[in-house]
């Protein structure tokens, strides 16, 4: 299977299914001497660890990651780093019913067609569990940019049609509600809405947008490699998600030049703009200002509802799915958001290190 592989100098492989004995990640190209550690890895595998909520997934799995190689006495040491996290809660028997039949909504057909065979536990590597190894992987990332004061944060800005008001927003609150939302009334709001389609044994979909702030000025590559392209295809390697967009977004059709463009000022010696309608990029590369993400992830396919579908057999058969589902994919894939946004601006933070001999 190709593709499992991204980035060009700080590179991340990921494996494993989501019903086999484990999942991971190999990270390759990592600078040595950079602190690092299980635990800090950990803090992050804690924000995406299903169970832990009440509008999650019931499956209790521990998410405890292993460092198997690439780290000594605390700090990398330039090799490869391989990351290992265990499965221990699988339940192949919830998926029996779905070795030939295409769960609506999944990538059960494409597999099928492309491949002649699929692991139908659960999806296999199209499965939503995969993306633990990457916020293993990402965690590394997130690292690296902290050496050069870069941050990157992550929120539910949306569930269905409860959508976070800016002017509530209130980063501690992001701790004290089950969504990852910003706003306490919307986040009670969202709590209602879920639960009136669980009750109808519905999903629904969700926004996250993400904020990548102290970002330097000249990242990125103007062809092929710009920041907001590579960006795209990270986040959109993210299951589920159907729509990417940087800044303003799609708000930009309804826009004149003369609103849409930033403003450049000179403030404390430095140049910076005016607005950020740009989100950050300008021409693929980072022009200084905080880089403005937003991912639009599609409901849960997995409802407990009677769907219409097909099997290998090319019979019209209606199916109820089993197994243990989320409701709603945002407040999980917060922090995944944030580790694929890591991942790319570490790669190309480190590619620009060789654009000048200065």
């Amino acid at each position: 299977m190709a593709g499992s592989s991204i980035g060009t100098v700080f590179k991340v492989t990921t494996w494993g299914e989501s019903h086999g004995a484990g999942i991971g990640a190999v990270v390759d190209g990592c600078p040595a001497g950079l602190p690092l550690d299980e635990e800090y890895i950990q803090t992050y595998l804690d924000r995406r660890k299903p169970g832990g909520r009440d509008f999650s997934t019931p499956r209790k799995e521990e998410d405890k990651v292993k460092i198997l190689s690439g780290v000594f006495e605390g700090k990398t040491t330039g090799t490869p780093i391989s990351l290992m996290i265990e499965n221990t809660s699988q339940r192949s028997g919830d998926y029996g019913n779905l070795a030939t039949t295409w769960r609506p909504g999944h990538a059960d057909y494409g597999f099928d067609v492309k491949y002649g065979f699929r692991d139908y536990r659960g999806g296999g590597r199209s499965s939503g569990r995969e993306t633990a190894a990457r916020v293993a992987a990402g965690a590394v990332a997130m690292r690296i940019l902290e050496q050069y004061g870069i941050e990157v944060h992550a929120w539910v800005s949306a569930i269905g049609p409860v959508v976070c008001d800016p002017d509530r927003f209130d980063a501690d609150e992001l701790q004290r509600n089950p969504f990852s939302m910003p706003d306490a009334q919307a986040a009670a709001k969202a709590e209602a809405y879920l639960k009136e389609l669980m009750l109808e044994k519905d999903s629904t979909g969700s926004e996250v947008t993400c904020i990548a702030t102290g970002v330097p000025a000249g990242i990125g590559e103007p062809v092929f490699d710009k920041l907001d392209a590579r960006l795209g295809q990270a986040i959109f390697s993210i299951g589920a998600v159907k729509a990417v967009e940087i800044g303003d977004g799609k708000a930009v059709v309804r826009a004149r030049g003369s609103e849409n463009n930033d403003p450049f000022r000179i403030r404390n010696g430095k140049v910076v703009k005016t607005t950020n309608h740009a989100g950050g990029i300008l021409g693929g590369i980072s022009d200084g200002s905080d880089i403005l993400i937003r991912a639009s992830f599609k409901p849960t396919p997995s409802i407990f509802q009677e769907q219409q579908t097909v099997n290998r057999d090319h019979e019209e058969v209606d199916l109820a799915i089993k197994g243990r589902h989320d409701p709603v994919i945002g407040p999980r894939a917060a922090v995944v958001v944030e580790m694929m946004t890591a991942m790319t601006l570490a790669d190309l933070l480190l590619i620009r290190m060789t654009n000048r001999l200065d």
